[in-house]
């Protein structure tokens, strides 16, 4: 199996009792915010690439990212932005991740049919006319995971890389127990 790489992290920070996201606005360049579309302001980092939230209530949420470190980067940067041009800020907010996006492969087509079978409703989802994956539930952690026929997978719902490292070995040893690989 080849190694799990994480394709996206979900994080969200408090940065502040409020924001006037008018002023923001004129310190993020390039931030977009139209309240008749949306009622956040919406900005984009280029390196590390990412998207982020931002909301009256002071809360932000980062996407896009695809470790820990760029998380933390992209939200010091926005909070030492707002700092510069005196805008009241938590200097170190305290980040929380909310879901972590992560892929692997199995490097063997699996019978998502014969699975599904086996495995039963309460852990499984599989509609193929619907969507070509089968959708596993694990119990603990509770992370998400689309299979594919291809044995690529897609894990979601993580909060840490150990959860979804645990996860797909879960996954691993019990496709491997029922058979379904070699």
């Amino acid at each position: 199996m080849t190694g799990i790489k994480v394709e996206n992290i979900v994080a969200t920070a408090v940065i502040a009792d409020e924001i006037v996201l008018e002023k923001v606005r004129k310190h993020l360049k390039g931030g977009e915010f139209s309240p008749a579309r949306f009622p956040g302001l919406i900005y984009h980092t280029h390196r590390p690439k990412s998207a982020v939230l931002l909301f009256r209530s002071g809360k932000l949420v980062c996407t896009g990212t695809k470790t820990l470190d760029e998380v933390k980067k992209v939200i010091t940067g926005i909070v030492k932005t707002l700092k510069k041009h005196n805008l009241d800020v938590i200097a170190k907010p305290e980040i929380h991740v909310q879901n972590i996006v992560a892929s692997a492969d199995l490097e063997t087509k699996i019978d998502l049919v014969q699975i599904a079978m086996t495995f039963g409703i309460e852990r499984i989802e599989y509609e193929p006319e619907q969507f070509p994956g089968l959708v596993y539930r694990g119990k603990e952690p509770k992370v998400v995971m689309l299979l594919f026929s291809s044995g690529k997978i897609v894990c979601t719902g993580g909060k840490n890389l150990s959860d979804i490292k645990l996860a797909v070995e879960k996954l691993k040893n019990d496709l491997s127990a029922a058979g379904f690989l070699r």
